[in-house]
């Protein structure tokens, strides 16, 4: 009974978070946190800059491979493109597992270019579960039976202000011409 009811609430929060998009323009509050070298990364470090963002963990069995695969590949397709000046910013979800050092390693496995992508963790599960829903509008809740994390699958595109200006599916299906358009555009 109880599993049956874990599986309906998980449900309802994925429904409800798909439901609320971020809106387009607004900025998100400020943040500073630890990046996979043990140093401190905030929304300063990304001021001028057009950025890529998501929300994965390390321990994830289902959805966050083919989403850092995806942002991998994305990378390496701005990076062909000559667009020099873009940053990429994975939130993990499950910071109290997710050090710097097996940020690093993760990173490592999808051949990420730490100039240019940060892996970020440095809070505590209160305050990620409450900062991506106010400021990306999406779940994130670790369940207290299971290691596996309830979070969003988008990637979300930032203006040089820092405005979210685009959000799109970043497990299947990714639009990357689209998304390599809207940083064209926003450079």
């Amino acid at each position: 009974m109880k599993k049956v009811f874990s599986v309906i609430f998980i449900s309802f929060l994925l429904i409800l978070s798909a439901c609320s998009s971020p809106k387009s323009g607004s900025p998100i509050e400020d943040f500073n946190y630890t990046d996979q070298d043990g140093n401190s990364f905030g929304l300063k470090d990304l001021k001028g800059k057009v950025w890529v963002s998501d929300f994965v963990f390390t321990n994830c069995t289902t959805v966050c491979p083919p989403m850092t695969m995806n942002m991998s590949e994305l990378q390496k397709k701005v990076k062909e493109k000559g667009l020099d000046d873009v940053h990429f910013v994975s939130f993990s979800v499950d910071p109290e597992i997710d050090t710097p050092e097996v940020l690093k390693d993760y990173g490592e496995s999808f051949e990420a270019d730490f100039s240019r992508w940060h892996f970020l963790t440095g809070y505590s599960q209160e305050e990620i579960e409450n900062y991506a829903p106010k400021n990306f509008k999406t779940v994130v809740k670790k369940p207290r039976d299971d290691d596996q994390v309830i979070h969003g699958v988008s990637f979300y595109l930032f203006n040089k202000e820092g405005e979210l200006i685009g959000e799109y599916p970043g497990d299947k299906e990714v639009p990357f011409k689209q998304i390599i358009k809207d940083i064209k555009a926003s450079l």
